[in-house]
């Protein structure tokens, strides 16, 4: 399967959650969303609670509840795993490369359909003392329950790559999905347009990025110079999705430069004063919650500083990405497979919030990484993973 795999239908009754169908969806029908943007939001909501009532519904008002997914979900709730550890919350991220609406052509074609571009399991401590991203690549081969077309109709339970769930079966059966696959409960979802992302960089004046090397990507429509550079909205876009002329080209380098991204966007949130100055504040979470599409019970200011209240205590190096241990699938070199036993360990130490560990992994001139997120001591009981953390500095 290409990029192209496991395209969605179209119209038809709700019943899988958010897709580019419109099926699921209240509000918003055509949405263009990017999972990047999701950990931003959720640091970015904790300062929302000082925020006056008619700005506080004006807020709350612009996210999008996914109620369609809600009521899927609720209908395999007895095959869903059960959460070990009480006060743990992961949250799913999701993203796609859809590329319909204004504007949006010269991302590249638009196919009809929505894919998931993007998809990272947040993982947020019960002492809200760490905060943990794990990328899952959109080529990996997973098991995909069956799950519900935009139609009404059930599709087989199948080996596919990732994205296929999302595009078959929306937001749920993502979520179903990384369940099957992790045994880890999915407690929340968020799900983040293009143009709110957009919107969000510039809201911070921009986010700044080392670039090891110039940048001169016609696809990506970058223009940069080598050294510190700040981009704004539409350079970042460009930035975290470009894929053919960035770095290697390949889906590894952009899943690094995405968590980069993310790190160096949570830094300049807790260094400039966004948290504790209304005026920087409210466009930030205009845009941020304009974005966004949610359960039910995230959909709210409220639902979100329920989750996130705790977490601007987080130090940033307590802010880690990293991608799920894989390799090359041994039935096609252009797909993923999980590594065994480091992907159990650790999903097992998520499932039973045990700290997780993460180490700078090896890079090349690109700035890319030189692994694939693997366990870099497999034979320990708390295993080290290839990753970075929000308070790194890769120029250094």
């Amino acid at each position: 399967m290409g990029d192209d795999a496991g395209t969605a239908a179209s119209g038809g009754e709700a019943g899988h959650g958010a897709s580019a169908s419109g099926g699921g969806l209240k509000r918003r029908r055509r949405r263009r969303r990017l999972g990047i943007a999701g950990i931003v939001v959720v640091v970015l909501a904790g300062g929302a609670a000082g925020v006056g009532w008619a700005v506080y519904a004006k807020l709350s008002g612009n996210i999008t509840s996914d109620e369609a997914a809600a009521a899927e979900l609720a209908r395999y709730e007895k095959e869903r795993p059960t959460s070990l550890v009480r006060g743990a919350q992961n949250v799913l991220l999701i993203g796609s490369d859809s590329r319909s609406g204004d504007g949006n052509s010269r991302y590249g074609r638009d196919s009809g359909t929505e894919r998931s571009d993007t998809t990272i399991l947040l993982h947020l401590a019960a002492g809200r003392d760490s905060a943990t991203a794990v990328s899952l690549p959109r080529d990996l081969m997973v098991q995909v329950p069956a799950c519900h077309r935009p139609d009404g109709s059930l599709t087989e339970p199948a080996l596919q790559q990732f994205n296929y769930a999302f595009a078959t079966g929306g937001s749920a059966c993502s979520i179903r999905t990384v369940e099957k696959l992790t045994g880890i409960r999915i407690d929340h979802h968020v799900v983040v347009d293009f143009e709110g992302f957009k919107e969000m960089v510039d809201a911070l004046d921009g986010v700044e990025v080392c670039l090891r090397k110039p940048v001169d990507d016609k696809d990506a429509k970058l223009k940069l110079p080598a050294g510190r550079v700040t981009l704004d909205g539409e350079q970042a876009l460009g930035y975290v999705r470009a894929r053919k002329s960035l770095g290697d080209g390949s889906d590894t380098d952009r899943m690094d430069r995405q968590q980069r991204f993310l790190g160096a966007l949570v830094n300049k949130v807790q260094s400039n004063g966004v948290l504790l100055n209304p005026v920087k504040l409210y466009p930030v979470l205009d845009a941020a919650t304009s974005s966004l599409t949610t359960d039910p019970n995230l959909a709210s200011l409220r639902g979100l500083y329920d989750l996130v209240r705790g977490l601007r205590g987080i130090p940033t190096e307590r802010v880690q990405f990293l991608t799920v241990p894989r390799e090359s699938y041994a039935g096609d070199a252009n797909r993923d497979q999980l590594v065994q036993p480091d992907a159990e360990k650790l999903f097992t130490r998520l499932r039973t919030d045990e700290p997780v560990t993460v180490t700078a992994a090896r890079r090349d001139q690109s700035g890319g990484s030189g692994n694939s997120g693997e366990a870099g001591d497999t034979e320990s009981p708390a295993p080290t993973f290839s990753g970075n953390t929000a308070d790194e500095d890769v120029c250094e």
